[in-house]
Order: structure tokens, then C-alpha cells, then sequence
């Protein structure tokens, strides 16, 4: 998104909500939220999905990750500006998930979000794609034994690459589809985003994967 001028002073004066040096709450992220169940969306983009999720869920710990700073400002100021919610159990970093060892400690999470992530199309950068082999090997770190990865997008290609790469490298479906919204889903979250996509009559693809119990 376009780059706002507002963005690093505003990430910079809520160090409550967006955490300056995530590397602090490493294996403490649950004791910080007063939670038992960790969840972490990476490329939470302007924010409508875990902002929403957290506000559902407020028993369970919801962690954004997004290396734009202009959205990740626009998704902190949407949650601080919105009196109807509350951040106690949700707090957000704004850097690149290529990090996310240095933040989390083995074992920690409980679910990762991979929501219409960049679908990087050219066959030169699918390596920077969030569900490529070398993310999912930072996943199977962090992940607790019985921790998932649920991922939704809108790109039929990425989609079918990504099931190949969730195979490739140890993981199982607990859920799988090609047409997520045919039903409704009244325990996730329909963000704007989505929700222009459904009204258009577009598919949502989504799957829900695991490690392998022989596979960590």
C-alpha cells in the first residue's frame, strides 16, 4: 500500500499494542496475554481479520505480524480508534516474519494464520512466499506438537503450490477446500477484503494442515 507519512511516528508512540523489540516476549508471549492458546497471523496486512478474531476469541492470545508499516499502522489505529474493542488479549509486530525465530520460542504457538498472503506468481520469487519450504520450516519450530496452520486465499495457483509444498514437507489436512464460503463459517472471521471476492462469486481456498506426529 501506499507509503503514509504518519505511519512510523504512530507505530513508534504505541509501544503498548506494537511491540518495539518482540525478541523480549520470546517464550513469554502466553504469560503476556494471560492466554493458554497463542495465535499468529503473518501478513495481517490493514488488520480487519485478527482485529476481528481477537475480539471473538478474547480468551485466546492473537499476535499480528506485518512488515508494511503503513498497514500495520492503519491496523493498529483501526483497533486503538475503535472504542467497541479492546487489545488485551492482541498485540502486533511490524516487521518481517523471516524473523519469526528470533521472536517465538519453539513449541509456542498454537495456530498460525496465513491469510491471502502475496501470492509472489513469478517462479523466481516463490521462495518468498509464506508457505514456501523455507517458512514451513520455521513453522514446524514454533508450532507446539499439536499446533496448525490454517491459510485461506483467493489465487488458485498459490493455493495448488502450497498443498505441494504442506505434502512435500511433512505436514497433513485436517481441512481442505476449494470452495471455503459455500457454507457459512460463523467461527472465522469475513474480513472486507473477503468479503469483495465472495460478493464477485470468487472461490476462497482454504486448508487447515499439521505436522506429521513423526515429522517434528
Amino acid at each position: 500500500m501506499r507509503k503514509k507519512k504518519w505511519a512510523e511516528p504512530y507505530l513508534e508512540s504505541h509501544p503498548e499494542l506494537v511491540i518495539p523489540d518482540p525478541s523480549v516476549y520470546k517464550g513469554k508471549w502466553k504469560q503476556l496475554l494471560q492466554t493458554s492458546c497463542l495465535h499468529v497471523e503473518i501478513g495481517m496486512g490493514k488488520g480487519g481479520y485478527i482485529n476481528a478474531m481477537a475480539a471473538m476469541y478474547p480468551e485466546e492470545g492473537w499476535i499480528g505480524i506485518e512488515r508494511d508499516h503503513s498497514a500495520a499502522a492503519t491496523a493498529a489505529r483501526g483497533l486503538i480508534e475503535d472504542e467497541t474493542k479492546t487489545n488485551r488479549n492482541e498485540r502486533m509486530i511490524a516487521g518481517n516474519a523471516e524473523s519469526l525465530l528470533e521472536w517465538f520460542a519453539p513449541g509456542e504457538i498454537d495456530v498460525i494464520h496465513l491469510n491471502f498472503s502475496d501470492p509472489w506468481p513469478k517462479t523466481y520469487t516463490h521462495k518468498r512466499r509464506l508457505s514456501s519450504a523455507k517458512f514451513l520450516e520455521m513453522y514446524r519450530i514454533v508450532l507446539n506438537e499439536g499446533g496448525t496452520i490454517r491459510m485461506k486465499t483467493d489465487n488458485v495457483g498459490l493455493f495448488e503450490d502450497s498443498v505441494l509444498y504442506f505434502l512435500q514437507n511433512g505436514f497433513t489436512f485436517s481441512e481442505f477446500s476449494v470452495d471455503y464460503r459455500r457454507k457459512e463459517h460463523p467461527e472465522d472471521a469475513v474480513t472486507e477484503y473477503e468479503q469483495r471476492f465472495m460478493d464477485l462469486g470468487q472461490p476462497i481456498f482454504q486448508l487447515c494442515a499439521g505436522l506429521n506426529g513423526d515429522s517434528k
